[in-house]
């Protein structure tokens, strides 16, 4: 079995070709784990720590409210696309717990939080050595902390999928948000939260507005870009086939971001608190402006773009969760709906199918909500409102590099798995359905 998943990739190419590409990814993959190691290879010890109960039950909570958010984004893209592709949709989200959530525990914990360098960690917690049930951090113990920090990436390698639904292979989707998670989400999640670079200029992301919307925004871009438009895109209109399920899967992210936001001040304390209101607040001020907005230039608001606009909020607040009081919550996320609803006119504007406005959501609404924490912060740090200009400047460092970063190392992931075993369905497995050609399944019998 094992046989057959390696080898259907790479079916209808020559041995020799195969054996080519694979020496060259085995090559490839062992030069970049050599060059992560530079930091050093000991093996680290947690210091001994009180743990705190109260801490510790909130975050454990909030690691099974942001696991849910991934199921949930599988409820809300699956009811945008076509019904021949509903579980393939499903599958792109789910199979993230398997290869992701092996990666965390793997390699990538380790190069995002321990010492290493400026730019990556290094392999002092490869396989969580040197981590036990007793080795804590801060207040709660290390496992809560790593197995937290692992839901955020999955959700981020789920949330490309949103660009790439009705025509990437599976195969090429595993391979891709392996490498990805590697390559990108690891070294970003390092430099911010891990003691990189863009921490220690003092910029603020306080639940992930860099780390994983503006990081998965211009990845899904570089992926749109790449495995160009679907079949009858933009002639043919492509209409989602089950609002309701979408309407579900964004009260269950609404949910679940209360974990996602209030859950990052990784204690049940005041700034768990602030998070909170100010997430609610934000998401719900962004649902109202995206439905006046559809009403004005539409004479009717919709199910779609309510639901859209929460998203957008909750994308927008999530940097600043903690850093803002509830009145600036309110201006984030009145703005979030208005910025965002143009931001997804981008591919028009570009010509590009980024099937599930991943882009102009989570992308445009990453860098938003990033520039707009050093416009806003008042609390745990001191933004434009508080009479400090500078912070504006360092965010917007942040993003630029982030965006840039992103995008050109994605656009280099897929352009390496193009070129070896592909990563569109042809023609004829497209028309069929990707349920049915890629999992022998489909969505619904009756």
């Amino acid at each position: 079995m094992f046989r057959e998943i390696i080898d259907y990739p790479f079916a209808g190419r020559s041995h020799h070709l195969t054996h080519h590409y694979s020496k060259m990814l085995l090559i490839v993959g062992t030069l970049f784990l050599l060059a992560l190691g530079t930091a050093g290879f000991a093996w680290a010890e947690e210091p001994a720590a009180a743990i705190d109960s109260g801490d510790t039950a909130w975050v454990l909570i909030s690691t099974a409210l942001v696991m849910l958010m991934t199921p949930g984004l599988a409820l809300f893209y699956a009811g945008m696309v076509r019904k021949k592709n509903v579980l393939s949709t499903y599958m792109y989200c789910f199979i993230a717990f398997g290869v992701v959530g092996l990666q965390w525990l793997i390699v990538g914990y380790s190069f995002s939080f321990s010492e290493g360098n400026t730019f990556i960690g290094d392999f002092s917690y490869f396989f969580l050595k040197g981590i036990t049930h007793e080795s804590v951090s801060d207040t709660i113990p290390t496992y809560v902390f790593v197995m937290f920090q692992g839901t955020f990436a999955i959700l981020t390698a789920a949330l490309i999928s949103g660009a790439i639904v009705e025509r990437m292979k599976f195969s090429a989707y595993v391979l891709f948000i392996l490498l990805w998670t590697t390559l990108v989400y690891d070294p970003v999640a390092h430099w911010v939260w891990g003691g990189g670079w863009i921490e220690e200029t003092g910029a603020l992301d306080f639940a992930g507005g860099t780390v994983v919307h503006l990081s998965s925004g211009a990845s899904a871009l570089a992926m749109a870009m790449l495995l160009r438009k679907r079949m009858g895109y933009p002639g043919e209109t492509f209409v989602p086939h089950n609002l309701t399920m979408t309407l579900l899967g964004v009260a269950l992210l609404w949910f679940g971001w209360f974990g996602f936001n209030a859950g990052s001040a990784l204690a049940a304390d005041s700034i768990a608190g602030l998070a909170l209101a100010t997430t609610l607040i934000a998401s719900s001020a962004a649902a109202l402006s995206w439905s006046l907005m559809e009403w004005a230039v539409h004479g009717k608001p919709s199910a779609l773009g309510l639901g859209s606009g929460a998203i957008s909020g909750l994308v927008v607040i999530t940097p600043a969760a903690g850093f803002v009081t509830p009145e600036w919550a309110m201006v984030l996320g009145l703005s979030a709906g208005v910025v965002c609803y143009y931001g997804i006119r981008i591919k028009m504007k570009l010509k590009f199918d980024d099937s599930l406005d991943v882009v102009g959501i989570h992308g445009v609404g990453g860098a938003w909500g990033a520039i707009g924490t050093g416009v806003f912060a008042t609390v745990g740090g001191a933004g434009l409102v508080a009479g400090v200009p500078g912070l504006v400047l360092i965010q917007l460092i942040g993003v630029v590099v982030v965006a840039v970063y992103a995008f050109v190392v994605t656009y280099l992931i897929g352009f390496f798995l193009e070129k070896t075993i592909g990563l569109r369905v042809d023609e004829d497995q497209e028309e069929a359905g990707l349920d049915r050609e890629q999992h022998g399944e489909v969505g619904y019998t009756l």
